[in-house]
């Protein structure tokens, strides 16, 4: 470890030209060419301490998460089952799709997705957010079933659809690590 005026980091120099910075398990992972100069370093990180720092906090935040049980699992998974497809029908009239299967599952990477087939899968961690913030996930996957991408029209779709979309994608982004995370520290009952 080397240090920077309180901030560890671990240096891994290589042939690469550019200079990086990562957060790793609480750790900041610093990859830089083989011959740039520690000052050279150090001013980067600097540079980006406000960055590096509320990245720690984060990290800090995900490791006290209380996991989750397997009967909280199985509950939220029922109750996913009763109130999503509701909230899919309701959408999907303003949207004007039609859609497929809806499939309930404990995910660990993403709070929704669209099959080819109009089939759509949603994650039942939706069911520890805010009902605006299922709503968003709910819109986004519809509008994939009249545009399967994410370009501006797709987009334009959505924020008509839902016009609070872009408050509470950017709630999901803040808040959402920790409640998946909740997911990857099942606990044993």
């Amino acid at each position: 470890m080397i240090g920077v005026i309180a901030l560890e980091y671990r240096l891994i120099r290589s042939r690469r030209k550019t200079l990086s910075v990562e957060i790793k398990g609480g750790e900041v992972v610093v990859r830089a060419p083989e011959r740039l100069s520690k000052a050279r370093i150090d001013a980067f990180l600097d540079s980006r301490r406000a960055w590096i720092e509320k990245q720690l906090e984060k990290s800090a935040e995900l490791a006290a998460v209380e996991p989750i049980s397997r009967e909280e699992l199985e509950a939220l998974a029922r109750s996913a089952k009763e109130y999503i497809p509701a909230r899919v029908g309701y959408y999907a009239q303003i949207v004007g799709v039609t859609y497929g299967r809806i499939t309930i599952r404990a995910q660990r990477t993403k709070w929704g997705s669209c099959s080819g087939r109009g089939n759509l899968n949603f994650n039942c961690l939706l069911m520890l957010t805010p009902p605006e913030a299922r709503d968003a996930v709910i819109v986004h996957e519809l509008c994939h079933l009249r545009e399967m991408n994410h370009s501006p029209r797709f987009y334009s779709d959505v924020r008509r659809a839902y016009p609070e979309y872009d408050k509470w994608n950017r709630w999901l982004r803040e808040n959402g690590g920790a409640i998946i995370s909740r997911l990857e520290k099942i606990a044993e009952v």
